[in-house]
């Protein structure tokens, strides 16, 4: 069923550039709702990655994040995000992954890959080493970064705590309870595209509050100003 679902998310991406009208169905029935393999069947507990504008379940049993606005999820040698705990999950190719994702030390993976065996604890996965000179080549620069200038976490949605098993709401239902109960919207430009593709299906809209507007820059993957807070949790 992953084979197929991830066909149909790749035919639509080619429909996209070739006809938009067509696309816009077959997006309609690929995207977001990848099927993962993993169930939250409530809000887990969310703690900072010390020094890092992101959050880890550490609770829980996969490789499950928070950051700028949305939640990541590394299962089966791909990366997923959504903008609710549960999903449903969009796949994000490694290109659209955010920089400070790929930046958390292997410790910080509670299920990690076999091919992490023999790498520091304390660094991040080898990500140009598993994805190859092309990869590299497009991301250079993403493992190193000014470790004074990180931008602070945004807020979590702990919101999201009142809606779990037969509560947990579904596509547009989604949507109006994070436009009225979460004011934060992403800074990362990669985050914003998840969040706009998201937005597209059925998720959270991508509108931007005037102030953030045209700020179509990475968060600091090269270097935003703006100090970490080191608090563990930011709640919404």
């Amino acid at each position: 069923m992953n084979v197929i679902r991830t066909m149909g998310i790749a035919a639509g991406l080619l429909l996209t550039s070739a006809n938009p009208a067509a696309a816009q169905v077959s997006l309609q029935i690929g995207l977001p709702s990848v099927q993962i393999g993993i169930n939250q069947p409530a809000y887990p507990q969310m703690v900072r990655v010390p020094g890092y504008p992101v959050y880890y379940a550490p609770g829980g049993n996969s490789n499950y994040f928070f950051y700028d606005g949305m939640y990541w999820v590394y299962q089966g040698d791909n990366w997923y995000a959504s903008s609710w705990y549960n999903g449903p999950w969009a796949q994000v190719a490694p290109r659209g992954v955010p920089d400070f994702i790929l930046r958390v030390p292997v410790r910080y993976y509670r299920q990690p890959p076999a091919y992490f065996n023999g790498w520091r604890a304390d660094a991040p996965p080898r990500w140009g080493e598993h994805w190859g000179p092309e990869w590299q080549q497009h991301n250079r620069g993403w493992d190193r970064w000014n470790r004074n200038a990180a931008p602070r976490p945004a807020p979590l949605p702990t919101y999201q705590r009142r809606y779990a098993g037969d509560l947990y709401p579904q596509g547009h239902h989604q949507q109006a309870l994070q436009v009225t109960q979460y004011k934060y919207r992403p800074r990362d430009a990669r985050v914003k595209q998840a969040y706009r593709e998201q937005g597209k299906h059925g998720g959270p809209p991508a509108q931007q509050p005037q102030s953030a507007r045209g700020q179509e820059h990475d968060d600091g993957n090269r270097g935003q100003q703006g100090h970490g807070n080191q608090g563990r949790n930011h709640d919404n």
